[in-house]
């Protein structure tokens, strides 16, 4: 199985021949589906965008309501225009399939502060750029870890190339902490706590990004020949697509050209 073409044009990434996987065991832990139905669709081709337009930002406010509605999370906090936040968002059809957000350090704070604050402040007592990743929802017929791969390079890429960030958090539930670890290498700091946010338990997970840079460079555009990696990277883009997307977001920071999703 090979890396689908990229391409640039409007979008931060433009990914095409996508496999689609009828039953992918990556998305399974501990037996509690992590967002799966039993109908997959058949994904083609798909664009990543930052959602620097209300269309846009309605479209993954849609998303992230009705998949956390349907795991029973209260939502009722739309995702904001922010300096401090941003909001990329994978489509295909002019349908948002995938959204992530990345929200950046600043005298407010970031959003897990509500819960955990005083083990980031152990962080930033040490120097690191922190961010956080956050509201992350995908269509549940997607079944792709390409489509997932590339949501989180983008975001890895905007806050390591273009922010500068040396560490990153993010709250998930306790059920769905073992797929960030092997998946990701993302590793828990912090007790299971309730997050009032969503009114359910969480637990706080912390990323080296120098680390995941580390692996993006081996593993990244491998998914054909992966060897005996099981986490997501050899999904990730190769070294080649990456300096096209790292460019074309340099281009989005330095310019206030709108995106239309």
């Amino acid at each position: 199985m090979t890396k689908g073409k990229t391409e640039t044009g409007d979008a931060i990434a433009v990914v095409r021949s996508v496999p689609t996987e009828p039953d992918p065991p990556f998305l399974e832990e501990g037996g509690a589906r992590f967002g799966i139905k039993d109908t997959a669709v058949d994904i083609k081709s798909f664009r990543i965008r930052l959602a620097d337009r209300d269309e846009c930002r309605n479209s993954a406010n849609m998303l992230i309501n009705r998949m956390y509605s349907w795991r029973g999370y209260t939502t009722s906090t739309q995702t904001p225009a922010s300096s401090n936040l941003i909001t990329l968002v994978a489509t295909e059809n002019h349908s948002a399939i995938g959204t992530i957000s990345i929200s950046f350090d600043s005298p407010m704070g970031i959003l897990a502060d509500e819960t955990y604050e005083d083990e980031i402040n152990i962080f930033r007592r040490r120097g690191s750029k922190i961010c956080e990743f956050t509201k992350l929802a995908f269509d549940p017929s997607v079944r792709s870890k390409q489509v997932l791969a590339s949501v989180f390079h983008v975001a890895f890429l905007y806050a390591w190339n273009i922010r500068h960030c040396t560490d990153t958090f993010i709250e998930v539930n306790p059920r769905h902490q073992r797929f960030y670890e092997r998946m990701l290498g993302f590793k828990p700091y912090g007790e299971i706590k309730n997050n009032p946010r969503v009114n359910a338990p969480a637990v706080l997970l912390w990323l080296d990004l120098g680390y995941a840079e580390h692996l993006i460079q081996k593993f990244g555009g491998s998914s054909s020949h992966p060897g005996s990696e099981r986490s997501l990277y050899p999904y990730f883009f190769s070294h080649r697509e990456e300096e096209g997307i790292v460019h074309r977001l340099l281009d989005l920071n330095r310019s206030s050209r709108e995106m239309v999703c």
